[in-house]
């Protein structure tokens, strides 16, 4: 395999279904450069000094705590990282962000402040404020001066976000809008300054406001006592005859959905990076038990029961580590991509996270799915430890369940995953067509029994590229026989959506890999080859399983026996022992004592 230089195209959001992607033109973790893993440190050592040792004070809400270490991390230039230097930014790519996000990301409830501060709280006002907004209020939100928080959702809207019932209406001297409404489950709600508010102007105008502390008309109720991130402030706010100048208006009248939508698609990547993040300090803490807890006269790390749960927690963040990465990337390039045509930094940093919707709500399901399986198998290593409030465990099993909660329900995402691309299919911008088409002719043909592809690697981008054929046949299959009926199906679109979120994991580690063996060579590769073929070979028995729910929930007869072979025969792997391959990724981290891949 060589690394010869190729021609550098970006590919579309949605666009890997159809495209082999090249290794060489992946970015993985091990691209870091030296800047971005000095960045890394930092996070890692800002939560060593300042949030570990007081974990018990911040989720008892000490007051004025919070808000005192959101200043410190701005102190020390961690809320800045991808602001604007003209605002006292450090100006900082998509991918060095996304670095602070996840590794600031096992930080607990200190992880959620930050998070919804520098996204939420922040971005709407950089990339939808006036010069004269963005002046007043970005410097001292990335100073950590001020904090940011953001009003969505209300009692009676959560997923339907544009369903809010609050109310503005423009003043008879035409110099305020008067606010009226209520707000719930706002993190950072009970110590900000700065908050971005959502109502309807004229009754159905979906409008954003910026909203300051201590206007007339806004309160706030008390502290909710939640199942985890007991230190994140989370309040409900109320709105009476709130009178909002009018250059406070951000961006357009009836245009409110522009900014919530499209920070959430930014809000959902963060997620994933911060989730994963969460996911290895836990993983590594579970190691470590399990290294040191003796039974049976010997320490629980020998078992093989053991074994396979490390195993299986460390695989999955590595492959969600591989798609972030992956993803964070082409946003990152799309960024530099409409920045060279001409357009303004704030339209060219939504655009570059609008191409790959799609993507970042696979990786919100996926990451936070992943953070909830390592905290609860993280507990079941513990064992009645596990159940102690003693053992940080329990804290990270408590606070991780919220995240397949809100940047959408994971059943939303997975229902926006197909929505998306069948919606992108449609209007031309991915053309699904054709593949599929081909699919379905390869289906009517016999299968190419000729003699096997000898290249490295050929075995498993065989498999990926089936497991996409899979995809196409089922998707298409489902559209051809629902019609429009389609959207009424969710058990369908999220069997399909299942199917797409194991099969861009998988290609994103098998690329990952690819890439590390061709510049360490296979031998030093041996556990990330474990990693990869082990995700793989299970992938394919995932993808089979939801494949095989969705047909027969819209097929039956001969049809639905041609799509169940088709679907037997784009999901066989090759046989694999799983078993020895996982005990030899546990066998690492416990002599290493850590996540360490």
């Amino acid at each position: 395999m060589s690394t010869a230089a190729t021609t550098k195209t970006i590919s579309k959001g949605g666009e890997w279904l159809v495209k082999e992607s090249s290794p060489f033109e992946t970015f993985t973790p091990e691209n870091f450069a030296e800047e971005q893993l000095m960045i890394r440190d930092m996070c890692n050592q800002f939560l060593d000094a300042e949030i570990y040792p007081i974990l018990d004070r911040i989720d008892d809400l000490e007051p004025g705590l919070m808000k005192s270490l959101v200043a410190k991390a701005g102190e020390q230039g961690l809320l800045s990282v991808s602001f604007p230097e003209e605002f006292g930014g450090l100006g900082k790519d998509f991918i060095t962000s996304t670095i602070v996000n996840e590794y600031l990301g096992a930080g607990h409830s200190f992880s959620v402040a930050i998070a919804a501060h520098t996204g939420i709280g922040t971005l709407p006002i950089l990339y939808f404020g006036t010069p004269e907004q963005k002046q007043k209020y970005i410097p001292k939100l990335i100073t950590g001066e001020w904090a940011g928080a953001y009003g969505l959702t209300e009692p009676n809207s959560g997923s339907d976000a544009l369903g809010a019932k609050s109310t503005a209406k423009l003043s008879d001297d035409g110099k305020h809008y008067i606010l009226n409404g209520q707000k719930c489950w706002i993190t950072n709600g009970g110590f900000a300054q700065v908050y971005t508010v959502f109502a309807k102007v004229d009754g159905d105008k979906f409008t954003a406001f910026i909203v300051e502390r201590g206007t007339e008309g806004f309160t706030q109720g008390p502290e909710e006592h939640k199942m985890g991130i007991k230190g994140s402030s989370t309040v409900q706010l109320y709105f009476q005859d709130c009178k909002i100048p009018v250059e406070n208006l951000l961006g357009e009248i009836g245009k409110g959905h522009k900014i919530a939508f499209n920070i959430l698609n930014i809000g959902r990547l963060k997620l994933c990076a911060a989730a994963l993040g969460g996911a290895r300090k836990s993983l590594s803490g579970t190691v470590e038990y399990a290294r040191t807890r003796e039974q049976f006269k010997q320490p629980i790390s020998n078992f093989g029961a053991i074994k396979h749960k490390l195993a299986e927690m460390a695989i999955r963040v590595f492959v969600g580590e591989s798609a972030l990465y992956r993803t964070a990337k082409w946003i990152d390039e799309k960024e530099h991509e409409l920045l060279a045509s001409g357009k303004p930094e704030n339209e060219a940093l939504l655009g570059g996270a609008e191409e790959y919707a799609i993507e970042c709500a696979m990786l919100k399901v996926y990451g936070s799915e992943v953070l909830d399986y390592v905290v609860d198998e993280g507990v079941q290593v513990h064992g009645g430890n596990g159940f102690s409030a003693e053992y940080n465990i329990s804290r990270a099993y408590r606070d991780s369940r919220i995240n397949r909660i809100y940047e959408g329900t994971n059943e939303i995402n997975r229902l926006l995953t197909l929505d998306m691309t069948l919606k992108r299919a449609m209007g031309g911008r991915l053309d699904l067509m054709g593949p599929a088409m081909a699919v379905q002719k390869e289906l009517m043909s016999i299968p190419d029994f000729g003699a096997e592809d000898e290249a490295p690697f050929a075995k498993e981008r065989k498999l990926v590229a089936n497991l996409k054929k899979a995809i196409l046949m089922t998707s298409g299959a489902a559209v051809q026989k629902l019609m429009m009926k389609i959207e009424n199906e969710q058990e369908v679109l999220m069997n399909i959506a299942d199917m797409a979120i194991e099969t861009f994991n998988a290609e994103s580690v098998l690329l990952r890999v690819m890439k590390m063996a061709d510049q360490k060579g296979e031998a030093a590769s041996q556990l990330h080859l474990d990693i990869m073929r082990t995700y793989l070979y299970d992938a394919a028995d995932r993808v089979n399983k939801s494949g095989k729910d969705a047909v027969n929930a819209f097929s039956d007869g001969d049809e639905q026996r041609m799509i169940l072979m088709g679907l037997k025969r784009f999901t066989k792997a090759e046989p694999f022992n799983t078993k020895d391959a996982r005990r030899r990724i546990a066998d690492k981290m416990i002599s290493e004592g850590k996540y360490c891949f």
